[in-house]
């Protein structure tokens, strides 16, 4: 699979012996990213055989501690664990002063590099970028700065259609990858082969949209449009509701609303506010207003496209 999410920790801000604060890890065509990385969070990542080694960029949408507040232990102890590769981390201007404090505080010293990546826009940036995936804020409305993130596969080679090109002998293994790269294939006589003529359009890249701590915000769904996989806090049930104002988060069915907007593939529910005992009811409100609901669990994998019908057996697994 292209796109991979483990659910490390998806309630709200108490940690429980049964209940994690905020944390994912993404793997997306072939880059790994953790996302959010509330208290406990390196405990996670061992419980559910995430190599520490595979995480080269984290990053952080807000600075409550539920969100964030693993991070120096994380740092702490690649220390411990001779970490030689450098750390790259996205958040909100201020993360860098409170990790370099923490390390100072505790004379703590690195054999890495941390690379700060300070947010502030209230518009949507393009925060990282190589070859294969893009990353994008979007810009959230919590009680202070918040971001979520947008997770975007390129547009890969196009594949070869080889009943195609096995009418043409002239057409050799070394011009294969010339033809994924687009290029029109010319004949010695000088004839030109159209490169749609030869090829497949490429596979639709995945993408992945993390919502963070937010109020209920219809303005982010051109954001996010047509996105496969949509994570949404959803703090309360409708019940709730008048709480969502002044504690700026949102029910079920308003994350059922912006998915429902945005035309995305599945919808993740998460951040559930400890007052509920039974999160099938964040389920089924939600699916009231849109079908392809996976609730939040710590240990779950999901993975895009998947039928939910799977997602329930490999959340069995887990």
């Amino acid at each position: 699979m292209s796109l991979k999410l483990t659910i490390l920790g998806c309630h709200s801000a108490t940690p429980r012996t049964f209940a994690h604060p905020t944390a994912q890890f993404l793997e997306i065509n072939n880059r790994s990213f953790l996302i959010d990385c509330g208290e406990g969070t390196q405990v996670q990542l061992r419980k559910y055989k995430v190599k520490f080694s595979k995480i080269e960029r984290v990053f952080i949408s807000h600075l409550h501690g539920d969100h964030f507040f693993g991070l120096i232990g994380l740092i702490s102890t690649f220390g411990l664990l001779n970490r030689k590769n450098d750390l790259h981390i996205y958040g909100p201007k201020g993360i860098k002063e409170i990790i370099q404090l923490q390390l100072k505080l505790s004379n703590s010293w690195l054999k890495f590099q941390l690379h700060f990546h300070e947010l502030e826009h209230t518009e949507s940036e393009l925060i990282f970028e190589d070859e294969k995936v893009e990353v994008h804020t979007i810009p959230l409305e919590h009680r202070v700065y918040t971001n979520g993130f947008l997770f975007k596969e390129k547009v890969g080679d196009r594949k070869l259609n080889m009943d195609a090109i096995q009418q043409h002998t002239e057409i050799e293994i070394c011009d294969y990858q010339n033809l994924k790269n687009g290029r029109d294939f010319i004949l010695e006589s000088g004839d030109i082969i159209n490169n749609v003529d030869l090829t497949l359009n490429p596979t639709k890249p995945k993408s992945y949209a993390y919502c963070s701590d937010t109020v209920y915000k219809p303005a982010i769904v051109p954001i996010i449009k047509n996105v496969d996989l949509l994570y949404h806090e959803s703090t309360f049930l409708n019940d709730k509701i008048e709480l969502t104002e002044y504690t700026k988060h949102s029910t079920a069915g308003q994350a059922a609303q912006i998915a429902q907007q945005a035309n995305a593939g599945q919808l993740i529910l998460g951040h559930y506010s400890s007052r509920y005992h039974d999160l099938t009811l964040f389920e089924e409100e939600a699916k009231a207003i849109f079908p392809n609901v996976i609730l939040g669990k710590e240990g779950k994998i999901i993975e895009a496209g998947v039928t939910i019908e799977k997602h329930l057996a490999i959340a069995h697994q887990n």
